[in-house]
């Protein structure tokens, strides 16, 4: 699965990482590097969670 991550550099100096096609799936880091382990690691758990919520319904 190929999703857009948009990065940019917050006022303290952290990478903050959004994924749009994701709904409240956020993550920042220290550095550029950091920030994108950091976003494919909610990146999981966000796909994890909703479809946990799915085997509920």
């Amino acid at each position: 699965m190929k999703l857009n991550v948009i990065i940019e550099k917050d006022e303290a100096g952290y990478f903050v990482a959004e994924v749009p096609a994701l709904p409240g799936c956020f993550s920042q880091g220290k550095t550029y590097d950091e920030a994108i382990a950091n976003v494919k690691e909610a990146i999981e758990g966000w796909i994890e969670v909703m479809e946990s919520k799915q085997s509920l319904c």
